[in-house]
């Protein structure tokens, strides 16, 4: 075979759900040279990175590191590591990613109650409670935003209800950290994972997570230490953690002052979530909050003006993205194609019973920004117009200017 040019990818502005546009100061981190493992200096990034995301997740949580994974790998790490098999576990379904907590939770042997509400609403504090009266679960397993339908699940007062009833509260911050409000010790969460492709503003490749006192007894009651690096008295369990790479349990004692040989660190990856982290502190949470919210009210402003109907219950719209309805008539996967192809932007379709419904618009990390809101409204004008949608000509980008003015 021929060997291929050096890899050149096409211009993208990824303006979809999410991967987002990688901040170039994280891709530049990204490139510094590798250390060893166990190089002082590398360790001592290692605690440098514990710190910063203690920070994000607003905790102080000593069990605050970064599993070396996709976002999947975070979810499926916390689950398999908290839930023991024959558990109970409650899992409220409001979209595609509630479905997928159902699955792994299912994968790691427990026993699964699910209750659902339609796609585009979300729970009432009563109708979860009323599940945690019944089910009485080991662990409430809750999507924070679900970004197949855009909307996010309330979190305040859960860590209460959990506390009544004996339950952990999981929280899948995935869509939804860095972008939107998320107190982790004020709203009594015991685990909380994320990823770094979306509000936080990198690739995808690192999970940050974050366990409770509570959660984290539970976890290395669970974990046993490989044979062939334990110690005398190290602990072996009788039911262990059905994973190896994801067991929580040694990455707690990887991540330790006695750095336990689990694996190797995914060192460009730490570099990157270290720089996701620190750029979002440097601006400030709230402000990035705010700036998440400013740019999701504008697009979806001007979306409405080009009279694309917002799904779902926009009182609980997630901050970075806002789900619209295809209009009759158009052919969504052709003005998706028009934008790539056209105007090198993205957006998403979504999943299940919404694909082909709805787009999902993102404003999230580095696109959350006014030139990359605007870039995309009038080019979706023009691909919409050239599909026979009608519209007032620059109706999308007057609206989102309008959202801007009054925010001066």
């Amino acid at each position: 075979m021929s060997v291929p040019a050096s890899i050149q990818p096409p211009h993208r502005l990824l303006m979809g759900p999410g991967p987002i546009t990688a901040d170039p100061r994280v891709l530049r981190a990204m490139s510094a040279q590798l250390v060893g493992q166990y190089d002082p200096w590398m360790t001592d990034t290692m605690n440098e990175v514990m710190d910063l995301y203690r920070e994000v997740f607003i905790t102080e949580n000593q069990q605050t590191m970064l599993v070396d994974g996709t976002s999947r790998a975070g979810i499926e790490a916390a689950l398999v590591s908290l839930l023991a098999p024959g558990d109970r576990v409650l899992v409220p379904i409001f979209g595609r990613f509630g479905h997928l907590l159902a699955e792994i939770c299912r994968r790691a042997g427990a026993e699964v109650h699910t209750i659902e509400t339609e796609w585009g609403q979300v729970f009432t504090e009563e109708a979860i409670e009323a599940a945690l009266v019944d089910v009485q679960p080991t662990v409430l397993a809750v999507v924070h935003g679900d970004t197949s339908t855009t909307v996010a699940q309330p979190l305040e007062g859960l860590g209460e209800l959990c506390e009544r009833h004996g339950a952990l509260l999981y929280v899948d911050a995935t869509a939804t950290l860095g972008g939107n409000e998320f107190r982790v010790d004020e709203w009594r969460i015991d685990a909380a994972t994320a990823g770094l492709q979306k509000c936080l503003g990198g690739p995808s490749g690192s999970a940050p997570v974050t366990f409770s006192d509570r959660a984290a007894e539970v976890i290395l009651a669970r974990t046993s230490v490989e044979e062939g690096i334990r110690a005398p008295g190290d602990p072996v369990a009788v039911e262990p953690i059905r994973s190896n790479y994801l067991d929580m349990g040694q990455i707690f004692h990887y991540w330790s002052e006695r750095r336990l040989n689990h694996h190797t660190e995914a060192t460009t990856m730490l570099y990157g979530a270290r720089e996701c982290a620190r750029l979002l502190l440097r601006e400030g949470l709230a402000d990035a909050w705010e700036r998440h919210r400013l740019h999701g009210c504008a697009m979806t402003a001007g979306a409405k003006a080009m009279g694309l109907t917002p799904f779902g219950s926009l009182a609980y719209r997630m901050n970075n993205v806002v789900g619209v309805q295809i209009p009759d008539g158009v052919n969504g996967e052709a003005v998706r194609g028009a934008l790539l192809d056209d105007f090198g932007i993205e957006i998403g379709t979504s999943f299940g019973p919404l694909h082909g419904r709805i787009w999902r618009i993102g404003t999230m990390g580095y696109n959350a920004r006014q030139d990359a809101v605007m870039v995309t409204l009038a080019a979706l004008e023009a691909v919409l117009r050239r599909a026979g949608h009608r519209m007032a000509a620059g109706a999308g980008v007057d609206a989102a200017y309008g959202v801007y003015e009054d925010a001066l």
